[in-house]
């Protein structure tokens, strides 16, 4: 087949931009042809006859202004290739599958100020989300999270047959094997950490999305002892100077390590002794499932659409999604020092060998290469 993959920004080390390239390695895998039309891309040379990556030049210095000028380009580009099916990691018009990594725009929209409803960026993203979602449109949707649903339903109808829910995807690399003690026992002497400190972990780009900002207060409002002896290390892109001045405010300027993107995130996953994740909106939350896969603990805040796994795991602790700095606070404390660590991640590995953590692509992969839309009962 022919396949044209859309998406606004590919770099390394985003969980969007993970599942987009196992999707597209595992697509030519299988013998198809694959364009893709991104606006920036960086971090991944491909070379493979059968895939082509067309980085469109727009104007405009908005985002928002960016993405309307894509989503007109890339219709010109798809009426001349004439793809088999195209498939969007973003919303956008045109798409035949669309993969939905991003919560529902318009139920968030509506926590904002009245006025923010008439800005161009709502407008565009409006637009753009109903192109996908509205009642009659002709597209199959990757649902990651089950909990987004009855959101998109409610604003526009979608009907039930249109989602497919995809299981969670975790890499190979992030298992925890007969290694990984020894893999994290080495990470933790280079960083020169003692078998009393206690590593905490977050793994995840958009710094303010994922909460860095709680968890830093959180080991700021550890006990003495407990705070003395604790390491918050952030992997992951974003804008790191505010949290960096938030750290240093607080006193724990010391213990807050910004490394940005790695490509060794599993080494930290067998070297740390507890995820944080207190995402302030998260429509799945990969780190969690690698967390649990690799055996580390978490605590996560129930908005997250994967926190559930760590439920059903019993590898931790979930707080609610209406958020307590307090709450965090006293979970984090109570966790860093319960003798319950070694039984959560005998839990977490349980779990992972029970679940379904890595078959994402192929599931994707399926309904991809499946009839479009309103074709099943003509096939």
């Amino acid at each position: 087949m022919h396949l044209a993959f859309a998406l606004f920004k590919y770099f390394p080390h985003g969980g969007l931009q993970r599942n987009f390239r196992r999707i597209t390695e595992l697509a030519l895998e299988r013998g198809h042809r694959v364009d893709v039309y991104t606006l920036a891309w960086s971090g991944w040379t491909p070379d493979h006859p059968n895939l082509q990556v067309e980085v469109m030049k727009v104007p405009g210095w908005r985002n928002h202004t960016r993405y309307r000028l894509f989503g007109n380009r890339l219709q010109e580009r798809l009426a001349e290739s004439r793809p088999d099916r195209v498939v969007g990691f973003n919303k956008m018009p045109g798409l035949d599958v669309y993969y939905n990594a991003d919560p529902c725009f318009m139920e968030r929209a509506q926590t904002r100020h009245p006025l923010y409803r008439w800005s161009g960026r709502y407008r565009q993203h409006a637009a753009f989300e109903q192109a996908v979602f509205r009642a009659d449109a002709r597209n199959h949707i990757l649902l990651l999270s089950e909990a987004e649903k009855p959101l998109f339903q409610r604003w526009y109808g979608t009907p039930d047959d249109r989602f497919h829910l995809m299981p969670p995807y975790v890499s190979a690399d992030r298992f925890a094997g007969p290694e990984a003690p020894d893999i994290g026992a080495g990470l933790r002497q280079e960083l020169g950490l003692g078998e009393d400190d206690r590593m905490l972990l977050m793994v995840g780009s958009d710094f303010r999305r994922k909460g860095v900002d709680r968890s830093i207060r959180a080991l700021a409002a550890l006990p003495e002892a407990q705070r003395q002896r604790s390491h918050l290390y952030v992997l992951g892109k974003g804008r790191a100077a505010t949290l960096e001045a938030l750290a240093h405010r607080l006193g724990v300027a010391a213990q807050v390590h910004f490394l940005q993107g790695r490509d060794d995130v599993a080494r930290f996953l067998f070297a740390a002794d507890l995820l944080l994740h207190p995402a302030h909106q998260e429509n799945t939350g990969t780190a969690i499932v690698e967390a649990i896969a690799a055996g580390l603990p978490a605590l996560v805040t129930g908005n997250c659409g994967y926190a559930f796994h760590v439920e059903r795991a019993k590898c931790g602790q979930v707080l609610p999604p209406s958020f307590s700095q307090p709450a965090m606070d006293r979970a984090l404390a109570e966790m860093i020092g319960s003798p319950e660590r070694p039984r959560w991640r005998d839990n977490a590995l349980a779990y992972a060998r029970r679940t379904e953590l890595g078959s994402r692509a192929e599931h994707a992969l399926r309904v991809i290469e499946g009839p479009r839309y309103g074709e099943q009962a003509a096939a």
